[in-house]
């Protein structure tokens, strides 16, 4: 029978730990409800620039008449040779399997492009620690920094691959409080290297959230642009159905809405781009394009971080309401042991003081 003292120990730490995951899952609902609100305000801008870029592309010739090249090096598509992957995850860890799902994701889109040079650009502590025991960083040869300052020599010349898969970029701590300006920076990043055609496509693997219980993990393709205004996936995942409902579970709980951003959002203008009315454009669509569709990519990459950012809280919501509710059944458990090993210590000196009474 254990000891009544290491059970009473057990008792207290068990509790001490609920009370914990109850504050963080009091912090991840406050956290996730001010995630949605951002991902709200961030709708109207992304849904009237791609209105205004189906307006454009459906009154301008998209690819010249003459040459038949596209008037833009974002819309020109080539065969997948050299290949960059955005992979999405969260800085810190306690939110159950939502980062080892998206590295998971991640190395099976990496082994079904077997073959192809793929940089990786990590965004997330968790995923960068990944990637890192697995793939070789980029190297950049010394003699060539020199050179690459001056200018003599382009930064395409002077990298030196580490392998078919290498990691070229970290970004670590910006998903705490995510800027408009950090995913424009990276966007820029990616178009001057896919106009300089080092790279032939982009993919982003994160998890995109619609509502608490409407989430999944996908693969969505950013270069080249194929569609205005529609997503581009190469690998879905859906929630569980008991995923969901545990993820119910723990929202009604900590009073966190089932309804996500896209069905808190206003009416969406969507007739401006389709509405049949011919625009005169003072400037050639060459410029147009040239000034709209980096911002586009940046509002796609944005959104992305956005919706992993909240995607993150509710799955960390989520597990942290099961530790609490795990943490409760110990407690009864080892109440109940506890109440049946005091009881045996009872009857046992009861028994001890019946038998030295007769005895005597």
């Amino acid at each position: 029978m254990p000891n009544i003292l290491d059970i009473r120990r057990r008792i207290r730490s068990v509790i001490n730990t609920r009370q914990i995951t109850k504050a963080m899952k009091v912090v991840s609902a406050a956290k996730l409800r001010r995630a949605q609100e951002r991902a709200l305000a961030s709708r109207p801008y992304a849904q009237m620039l791609t209105n205004v870029l189906k307006s454009l592309v459906a009154r301008a010739e998209i690819y010249d008449p003459e040459t038949g090249e596209p008037k833009h090096p974002l819309l020109a598509q080539r065969p997948e040779k050299n290949i960059l992957l955005i992979v999405v995850t969260g800085d810190k860890g306690l939110a159950g399997a939502f980062n080892a799902n998206i590295t998971k994701a991640a190395s099976r889109f990496l082994e079904s492009k077997a073959g192809k040079n793929i940089d990786v650009e990590a965004i997330g502590r968790k995923g960068r620690d990944f990637l890192r025991r697995r793939y070789p960083a980029a190297k950049v040869q010394t003699k060539s920094l020199a050179e690459l300052a001056e200018g003599t020599v382009t930064e395409s010349e002077a990298a030196e691959r580490s392998g078919a898969a290498q990691i070229t970029g970290e970004h670590v701590g910006i998903l705490g409080k995510v800027e408009f300006a950090q995913a424009s920076a990276l966007a820029g990043n990616v178009i001057a290297r896919y106009c300089r055609e080092e790279i032939d496509a982009v993919y982003v693997v994160f998890n995109e959230f619609k509502s608490v219980i409407a989430q999944r993990l996908i693969v969505e393709q950013i270069l080249p642009i194929e569609q205005i205004g529609e997503q581009a996936v190469r690998l879905s995942e859906e929630m569980a159905a008991e995923e969901k409902k545990r993820v119910k579970e723990a929202a009604v709980s900590a009073g966190v809405g089932m309804r996500g951003p896209e069905h808190l959002a206003p009416e969406p203008v969507s007739q401006f781009g389709t509405a049949q009315v011919d625009y005169i454009y003072e400037q050639p669509p060459e410029e147009l394009f040239r000034a709209l569709l980096p911002k586009y990519v940046s509002v796609q990459i944005f959104r992305a971080l956005l919706e992993s950012v909240a995607a993150e809280h509710a799955a960390r919501m989520t597990a942290m309401d099961s530790a609490t509710s795990n943490a409760t059944d110990m407690i009864d458990s080892l109440t109940l042991i506890m109440n049946r090993a005091r009881q045996a210590k009872i009857t046992k000196e009861i028994i001890e003081i019946v038998s030295g009474a007769s005895a005597m």
